[in-house]
Formats: C-alpha cells, sequence, structure tokens
C-alpha cells in the first residue's frame, strides 16, 4: 500500500468506518476547537534548511520511555482501536514490533493486554486509569507486569467526561446495545460490517475480568463511570509506590503539573490534550512544549502528543524539547484504511518524511537535531 500522506488515510477510513466510530474517532469536546488548534499549532514553525552536508546516512532511533527505538515515535493509546478492522490492535502490535517502537495498550483496548503481549517482538506499554475501585487499578498493574510490561501509562487529564457532541448524537456511552439507525448505518459499511461479523461482536477484552457489561456500549459506560474524579497528586504517589517500572504521566499540559509529576517519581510526562477531547477551548500541546521543557530541564524526559501528520512536526515537536510523539488518531486511520498493510504505509512513510526533513535541515541524527533544538526553526508569522 502506498504512502500519500496521513490525511489520505483520514479520508479513506471515513469511507469505511460507520458513523459511530468515525465520529468517535475524530470528534473532540464542545466546540472542537482544540482538535483543530492542535493541528494549526505546527503551521506556526518552519525547519530551516541547510546546505553542503553530508547527509548520505541518517539515523532516525531515539531513547525514550527506557529503551532506544528505531523511530522517534510511538503509538499513542487509542481506545476500541480493535474497532477499526477485524484484530486491528493486533495487527498495529506486529507492525510496530517489526519497526521497533512501542504501543501503548488502551485500557479500553478490544485485545487484551495478554492477548497484545504475546506478539513476538512487541514493546508494549499500559495506558490505566485510577478507577474508583482501587483493587481493579491493582489488578491492571498486576496484568501488565505479567505480561513483561515495563511502563505503565497513567492518563490523568479525565476526571470527567465533558459534552462531546459527536458522540451524544450516535448515542455512544449513553446506549447499551446498537440503535437501528446504528445498524443502517453498518449496513451501508459492508466492508467494515462483514470483517467485524467474521470475529462475532466486539467486547471490550482489555475489561473482560472485570464484568461490566455484556455489550461492548454497555462496557464503554460503565467503566467510563468507574474512573475517579477524586485523583489527586497523593494518588499518583501511591501509584508510584507501588508499580515497579517505568512511570509515564498522560495529560500534562502546565509546567508546574510537570514539575509535580517530577517530584512524584514519574520518569516520562506526556504532554496532551487528549486530542482535543477533554477541555474546550485549550492550549494547543505544541504551544505549552516549550514552557515545559525549560521547567523539567532535561531530567523528565518529554512525549509530545495531538497533531502530529507530517514528519515535519515531529522533527518540530523535538526541536522545542520533546524526546519523541505519540501518534493516536492516524494508526486508527490506518488501519480502517488498509489494515496491518495501512498501519506498515503509515509507519514507514512517517519514518522516510522524518528522514526527508532531517537530511534536508543538515541533520545526519536525532540526537544533533534534538542538540541543535530551536536554532533550526523559525516562527512564521
Amino acid at each position: 500500500m502506498n504512502h500519500h500522506g496521513i490525511a489520505a488515510l483520514h479520508r479513506r477510513a471515513d469511507r469505511v468506518l460507520p458513523r459511530i466510530f468515525r465520529d468517535y474517532v475524530n470528534g473532540g469536546s464542545h466546540s472542537e476547537r482544540t482538535v483543530r488548534a492542535n493541528r494549526l499549532a505546527f503551521d506556526r514553525w518552519a525547519v530551516v534548511p541547510k546546505c553542503l552536508v553530508d547527509v548520505s546516512a541518517c539515523d532516525l532511533s531515539a531513547p525514550f520511555l527506557g529503551s532506544t527505538h528505531r523511530l522517534p515515535f510511538m503509538f499513542a493509546p487509542l481506545g476500541f482501536g480493535g474497532l477499526m478492522c477485524p484484530d486491528g490492535e493486533l495487527r498495529a502490535a506486529r507492525v510496530a514490533a517489526s519497526a521497533g517502537l512501542p504501543m501503548a495498550v488502551s485500557t479500553f483496548a478490544i485485545q487484551s493486554l495478554e492477548t497484545l503481549s504475546r506478539v513476538s517482538g512487541v514493546t508494549l506499554a499500559a495506558q490505566i486509569y485510577v478507577f474508583r475501585d482501587r483493587g481493579m487499578t491493582r489488578d491492571m498493574l498486576r496484568r501488565a507486569e505479567d505480561c513483561g510490561i515495563r511502563t505503565i501509562i497513567l492518563t490523568v487529564d479525565t476526571p470527567i467526561t465533558p459534552l462531546r457532541l459527536r458522540d451524544v448524537r450516535n448515542g455512544f456511552r449513553n446506549l447499551t446495545r446498537p440503535s437501528l439507525r446504528h445498524i443502517l448505518s453498518m449496513a451501508t459499511h459492508p466492508r467494515w460490517t462483514a470483517g467485524m461479523l467474521r470475529n462475532g461482536m466486539p467486547k471490550i477484552g482489555n475489561l473482560a475480568p472485570y464484568g461490566m457489561g455484556n455489550t461492548l456500549m454497555e462496557q464503554a459506560r460503565n467503566a467510563a463511570s468507574q474512573i475517579d474524579p477524586t485523583l489527586t497528586w497523593k494518588d499518583l504517589e501511591w501509584l508510584r509506590s507501588v508499580w515497579p517500572g517505568q512511570l509515564a504521566v498522560k495529560g500534562i499540559m502546565d509546567a508546574g503539573d510537570a514539575l509535580a509529576c517530577q517530584k512524584a517519581g514519574a520518569q516520562t510526562v506526556i504532554i496532551s490534550n487528549h486530542g482535543g477531547r477533554q477541555m474546550d477551548p485549550a492550549p494547543s500541546s505544541l504551544s505549552v512544549l516549550p514552557d515545559i521543557a525549560e521547567a523539567l530541564k532535561g531530567e523528565t524526559e518529554i512525549i509530545l502528543d495531538g497533531g502530529v501528520r507530517w514528519g515535519g512536526d515531529v522533527v518540530t515537536a523535538l526541536a522545542l524539547g520533546a524526546q519523541a510523539v505519540g501518534i493516536g488518531r492516524p494508526w486508527a486511520w490506518a488501519l480502517a484504511a488498509g489494515g496491518e498493510r495501512g498501519v506498515r504505509s503509515l509507519v514507514n512513510g512517517l519514518g522516510d518524511e522524518i528522514r526527508d526533513v532531517l537530511r534536508l535541515g543538515g541533520m545526519v541524527d536525532v540526537a544533533s537535531l534534538r542538540s541543535q533544538g530551536r536554532a533550526m526553526l523559525r516562527p512564521v508569522s
């Protein structure tokens, strides 16, 4: 499958997916201004070309999440990824393993941690929420450790679920089973529907041990209601005390919060506004990156999540202080557009784009990019 850019994958995915799942992936909260801001933020920066540098070889490897990976990006946690195509998360995990990049497994994954951890060579991180029932959270930590997972990603920006108009219109997380309108929508998307029916009705396999409901929609509604809105910094300290491995905290948008994560013992902060699905209006992820990088002074690593669509976006984020970036919607679109071939096209294409920009900017590796930092960028008025 040829790579024509992430936007092309997005367009193709929109044709394949029924409306309820298309809107779930694409949508944001309230006016969706934050969704748009994430993308527009990258348009404010340009990379300065450099000439007469030997760029015949270019190394894209980057250290983050406790290991060195072949590419400076990862698959960010994506709820319901297995609904993009049959066995979607398994297909993505196989690509991640072969490409040498990490994959975060969402609490709301269709395939379980146990299933995905059996993919040969894959490096997984387990994304978790702290539930009202701390026993459930402890059990998810135990399961991650039993699967050989060394990194957990604690998402902290979801004390409530705000108004998401697309999901409200579709009854997502309100209904417990598909309506007639949903069934008709699925009938008009036969490729997706036939693939799903071959595997039987999907459920959230990662939540199967906890009896959240009999249908996927019921599971989603009940699990969302179990995320603890009373979570405080003391709970982060508790989590740090009971988890022996790497800890990343996702949903950080404030330098003071980033410093508090550092003090609590997190090795990584993931700058993220949840893809514009939480607070709206909020700053773009990229716009707060320089302040957070300056506050952390290189002592805690940073992953930038939100709005990345081109290789130049990755280069920009790394120049502004990130060690790596996370991509979420793009791998959902790639799965829907072309299954495993679509995800492989995404990874190879994005890697090629990063390599193009680095070499034309006179850089031969990610380390030299990060050492140049903001000096290789110019603001666009």
